[in-house]
């Protein structure tokens, strides 16, 4: 599933062909996502796109009235193509552009939404319980120790809670938790306040560095250019089935609130 940094790639890619265009048309293929697409969406040619937003893993398209609140799901892409470019299999969404572009989206898995807000998209029931941004001032070492406090949850599944903070998926979780140095089974409870301000600094690190990039490309996810992103290339343990990087030790999977896991036993503590 794109994770943060996948969603922020495609963000920064969508945005500039969207900022200040108006939407000709709109073509809606298959209406069948993870939730019906919103009927008013049928009804927006001639609006404005005004930005390109993010929160956690939602692209939020504000327009001259409302919000197109956008979730790419499992297996779900963004890209810019000329208008009149023949429909990809599985190719759901095609929003035609006044500047001769199009926004096509293409899910395969069908897992992704598009919906709909006239109000404030943060007050969205699907947004309004978010955690913090990993990466805005709210995430520091006080508020994660806070939310540890007293949890028998694993730290990862805890990293891992949209509740607790918004974006960090499995594969980044994996890796923060080798960088900070912490085994991703500890009960989140034990996590002391300077072990806390440690991971706090190796998510946002994690997840700079994964978006400059350009997200990591598994199986599915490709940039808004048709690219692949390249984090898979440093990811230090998720999916290594050799030794570690650092210590040489072999790399350990376990699976972890149903998710696997890749941790060095050695380094990590």
């Amino acid at each position: 599933m794109p994770e943060l940094p996948e969603v922020e790639t495609t963000r920064r890619g969508i945005e500039p062909h969207l900022r200040g265009r108006r939407i000709a048309d709109l073509i809606l293929r298959d209406t069948r996502l993870r939730w019906p697409v919103s009927p008013e969406i049928a009804n927006l040619a001639g609006r404005e796109i005004v930005a390109v937003a993010r929160r956690g893993k939602y692209l939020l398209l504000e327009l001259d009235r409302g919000h197109l609140i956008w979730h790419l799901g499992m297996s779900g892409s963004l890209r810019i193509l000329p208008r009149g470019t023949p429909p990809a299999p599985h190719e759901h969404v095609e929003i035609e552009l006044d500047d001769g572009q199009a926004l096509k989206f293409r899910d395969p898995r069908r897992f992704g939404a598009l919906l709909y807000s006239a109000e404030d998209p943060l007050a969205h029931p699907l947004l309004a319980s978010l955690g913090p941004e990993p990466l805005g001032d709210e995430f520091d070492a006080g508020y994660l120790y806070r939310r540890c406090r007293g949890r028998k949850v694993a730290i990862k599944n805890l990293l891992m809670n949209s509740h607790v903070v918004v974006g960090v998926g499995n594969i980044y979780a994996s890796e923060a938790l080798y960088l900070a140095g912490i085994r991703p089974g500890r009960a989140a409870g034990r996590i002391s306040k300077p072990r806390a301000a440690r991971l706090v600094d190796a998510v946002r690190a994690v997840l700079s560095d994964a978006i400059a990039h350009g997200g990591t490309t598994l199986r599915d996810f490709t940039r808004a250019d048709g690219k692949p992103g390249y984090f898979r290339n440093e990811l230090k343990v998720y999916g290594n089935t050799g030794a570690c990087p650092a210590c040489g030790a072999p790399v350990r999977q376990a699976v972890i609130g149903q998710r696997a896991t890749y941790y060095c036993p050695a380094c990590q503590t």
